[in-house]
Order: C-alpha cells, then structure tokens, then sequence
C-alpha cells in the first residue's frame, strides 16, 4: 500500500482532503502567538474536514473549539497530530454517544512534547545547519545557487514531511481507534496520554519557570538565603508556587496576557528592589 492510500476504505475523510490538510499547515505559525501559541493555525488547518464531519453549524463550531486550545510543536511535522485528530474526529463524528471526547484533547497534548523534541533535532539543530552550510559556502563564493539551494534544501524536504506525515498520522489514529474499541483500552490510551501530558507539562514547569528569592537572612558566614531555605525544604518550591498561582488565576478566566503581564511587573520590581533574583 502506497504510503499516500487511506487504509480505512470506508472513510469519510479522501486522499484529497489530506493533501489539503498538508497544504493548509504551511502557514501554521501565521499566527503564532503568547497566548496559545499554534491554535489558530492547528484549528484553520482542520477546518475543511470538521465541516465535512459536522455538516450542522453548531457541531461544526463546537468541534472548532476544542482545536483552538494551546497547542504547540515542530511545525513541519504538525501534520502528523492534524492526521490523528482528523481520524479521531471522524470516529467521534459517527459514534457521538460512546466515544470519549476528552481523548481527542489528551492524544494532541501527549504527543505534543515527544514531536518537538524530534522535530527540533532533526529540523531545526539538523537540516538548518546543513541548509546553512551549502547556502554560505556558495554564497560567499558569489555564486546565486547559494540563496536558491539553502531555499530548496530547506524547504522541500519538510514540504514532504507534511505530506507524507498527514496520510501516517491519519492511518494510524484510524488504526489505533479501531483496535482499542475492539479490545476495549480506548480508556487506558486516555488515560496514559494524560499521564504523558500533564509529565511534560510538569517537566516543561521545572525547565522553564525560574524563581529566585536571594533574601539573605542571618550575617557573616552565616547568612543564607531565602532560596537556599526553601531548596532545602523541597527544591523548586517558588517554581511550583508560581505554577500554581497562574494556574488558579487560569481557571478563574483570567486573561492568561494579562497574566504575564503581572508576571512581567512583578519580576521587574523583584529585580529592582532585591527581592528576586
């Protein structure tokens, strides 16, 4: 089978209409914000395809919504999640009654972590300092092949891996959703891709977020921060606070830019009257 065939032959979902999911993830990061960084494009990308799933406006605007969540990867392997949800959606299109909604939301933000860090290494640490090297070489030189060859041997091969990658990720959600009904894990598969999600949404917290409260307490040799204190307490516990805070603040509606506004405030005044770091 042909990597570009469709294994389900009973889909709603055609060749073609993949092929447009691909060219419709190109502009992904058009839209790229703060806020909730590629929902926009992740959601522009479906849209042809949810409106073919839910002829009726009103689920059509509520499939809509659950793709305009914060979501973020390596753009040039978007498509392979945009397949999955396309298949998981079709699936939740003819079984509204009995398939699990949240799963849809749990598999994106599973994957989400893994994805980005294979596709900034292949892309991003690989194949732009390959581009790189060719391009300058030549240009350097004079040579007008230097711009165009950085241009192709950038672009094209992730061009392919759009493509290709949204005919993978659909046979596969549609795979993976037909055998875990059979067998009835599709429970379990949720379940673990929310255990994933919230470790990488745990790990990105303790990478990410950084908090020091350098209040000395004490003189001399004896003195010791407020950070040092905490540390010995449970370390990262100002990381875990702040977490929490916005958080809370999340789940009150608060404006998540007016968030980092306060945040933004918070650390400049911290930096200029000492008391963070």
């Amino acid at each position: 089978m042909s990597f570009k065939e469709i294994k389900n032959k009973d889909s709603i979902i055609t060749e073609k209409d993949l092929s447009n999911l691909a060219l419709r993830s190109i502009p992904m990061e058009h839209s790229w914000n703060y806020e909730r960084m590629m929902h926009m494009g992740y959601a522009r990308a479906l849209m042809p395809i949810l409106k073919k799933l839910y002829p009726k406006d009103e689920d059509f605007r509520e499939a809509l919504q659950r793709h305009l969540e914060f979501y973020n990867t390596t753009p040039f392997i978007i498509t392979f999640p945009l397949g999955i949800s396309a298949a998981m959606e079709e699936e939740r299109s003819t079984s509204v009654d009995t398939f699990d909604t949240k799963s849809i939301s749990d598999v994106k933000t599973a994957l989400m972590g893994p994805l980005a860090g294979i596709g900034d290494s292949i892309f991003w640490g690989t194949l732009r300092i390959i581009a790189t090297g060719i391009g300058t070489s030549l240009a350097l030189q004079g040579n007008l092949l230097g711009p165009l060859l950085f241009f192709l041997v950038w672009n094209v091969p992730h061009w392919i891996s759009r493509y290709i990658l949204s005919f993978v990720g659909f046979n596969l959600g549609t795979e993976v959703i037909t055998k875990a009904n059979q067998k009835g894990v599709m429970d379990k598969i949720t379940r673990a891709a929310s255990v994933v999600g919230l470790s990488v949404a745990g790990a990105m917290t303790a990478e990410m977020v950084n908090v020091n409260i350098p209040i000395a307490i004490g003189a001399g040799e004896n003195a010791t921060t407020v950070q040092a204190i905490l540390d010995g307490i449970i370390p990262g516990i100002p990381k875990l606070l702040v977490f929490w805070l916005a958080y809370r603040l999340l789940k009150r509606k608060t404006s998540p830019l007016l968030i980092m506004l306060i945040m933004l405030v918070l650390g400049i005044a911290g930096a200029y009257f000492g008391f963070l770091g």
